[in-house]
């Protein structure tokens, strides 16, 4: 596509017209590339107005703003688009009247901005700016044709643009749609390939052992989601292989704000952290310390990511655990049939404390059937049609009454009770379990 030429020959003024204007509807007939018809546009604009140069503008509903894909003869506009509010200079007062605009002398109109002139060396004279729109009606763009032949633009020119604009308009929003669905496409792909490496990293296999019942799961709101959870079993103080017996079970359950692939990474981000430093032997504190170092360094501002750590010694029962903003998390008391809540020890990982000590973590121990209960918000703030939360009592409700079946019987039911609940089909929120229970 020609974005840096001039016409520098011409035939008679509008001679075959008609002929020219049906080979142009038949050229943006035969593609919906967005930049080969915005080249056709273009091309079409300048030759049978014998002007000099042409810019197309589209418009940007979203945003209220114009954009240019292409410009002829201005330096640098083929790579990337420049954007501006759709209110502003002369393309903004044709894409708010919607209505052609013709001036014989840019320089003598307020509305012109000499500024491109100046960078680029060249003298606007007469403008006409058109606007383009679809068979709706709706504006879709604004063209604007710069220094005719003739010296000034007239009223031939005026329906010449308007029969080109007709056109233009119908084709752009068809690309537009095309590319949009491209867009998606493409978006749908790469959301899949996001959700398969976040659950290849997710645990192939929980530890076993005759103690204690452990499930976990995860169900993102989207493709892929912001919640992340961990489950491995440890021998002298690392990762044990898939074939060593452990002594030791590692828990992680995390939540990013926010929903898909950029929450989702930084929830793994955190996840494949604990990882590294736990085959190096480090302790739970110092795990906690260089993830929340790290993510403060590489999160963008606002951003975090909930998280909560554990380390069950399977030979005392005892758990070992940071809380950094992840909650609530209960344990359940079997013999007292009672929820104790761990109270959370820090904030968010990504959130800078200065002198902040993440060296301190707290000891829970598990009787004979107690219960640890990991779930992210997804649970919790599950919302009937009444708005009214689910919230820790359904939570509970669910555990007493499945208090004598098995782990993964218990997530599953915490997942059918929420979306019931909800009276929904699907999740609006990630959610992640892990439910430990100590058999004897």
């Amino acid at each position: 596509m020609p974005h840096n030429q001039e016409k520098t020959t011409g035939k008679g003024h509008h001679d075959g017209a008609l002929e020219k204007l049906l080979e142009i509807s038949k050229r943006l007939g035969e593609s919906s590339d967005l930049p080969v018809v915005l080249g056709v546009i273009i091309d079409a604009l300048r030759d049978l107005l014998d002007a000099d140069r042409a810019t197309v503008f589209t418009y940007d509903k979203n945003t209220n703003e114009l954009v240019i894909h292409v410009a002829h003869g201005v330096a640098g506009s083929s790579s990337g688009e420049i954007r501006f509010p759709a209110t502003a200079g002369i393309a903004g007062a044709c894409a708010t009247s919607r209505e052609i605009i013709n001036i014989p002398d840019a320089y003598a109109d307020d509305r012109f901005n000499r500024e491109v002139d100046k960078r680029t060396g060249y003298r606007t004279k007469s403008i006409l700016a058109i606007p383009l729109v679809d068979h709706s009606g709706d504006l879709v763009g604004v063209a604007q044709v710069l220094n005719t032949r003739k010296g000034v633009f007239d009223s031939a020119d005026e329906q010449l643009g308007a029969g080109i604009a007709s056109q233009a308009g119908i084709a752009l929003r068809r690309a537009h749609l095309i590319q949009d669905h491209l867009d998606k496409v493409k978006l749908q792909q790469e959301m899949s390939v996001a959700k398969e490496i976040q659950e290849s990293c997710f645990p192939k296999f929980l530890p076993a052992h005759p103690a204690f019942d452990i499930a976990a799961f995860s169900t993102p709101a989207e493709e892929c989601g912001g919640d992340a959870f961990d489950v491995f079993g440890m021998r002298d103080g690392t990762i044990a292989n898939s074939d060593e017996a452990a002594d030791k079970v590692f828990f992680f359950i995390g939540d990013a704000t926010g929903h898909g692939v950029g929450p989702a990474l930084s929830s793994m981000q955190a996840r494949g952290m604990l990882r590294i430093s736990a085959r190096l032997g480090q302790k739970l504190g110092p795990i906690a310390r260089e993830i929340n170092t790290q993510l403060n360094e590489d999160l963008p501002s606002g951003r975090f990511v909930t998280g909560w750590l554990g380390i069950l010694d399977l030979a005392t029962a005892s758990i070992e655990c940071f809380s950094a903003g992840q909650g609530p998390v209960y344990v359940y008391r079997r013999e007292k049939d009672h929820f104790e809540e761990i109270d959370s020890d820090a904030p968010p990982f990504g959130i800078l404390m200065p002198g902040f000590s993440y060296e301190e973590t707290r000891i829970v121990e598990l009787g004979a059937g107690d219960m640890l209960i990991l779930i992210t918000d997804g649970y919790y703030e599950a919302m009937s049609p009444a708005q009214t939360l689910w919230s820790e009592h359904g939570v509970f409700e669910v555990i007493r009454r499945l208090k004598d079946e098995s782990a993964d019987a218990i997530r599953q039911e915490l997942d059918r009770c929420s979306l019931e609940f909800a009276q929904a089909k699907a999740t609006d929120d990630d959610r992640t379990a892990i439910i430990v229970k100590r058999l004897f």
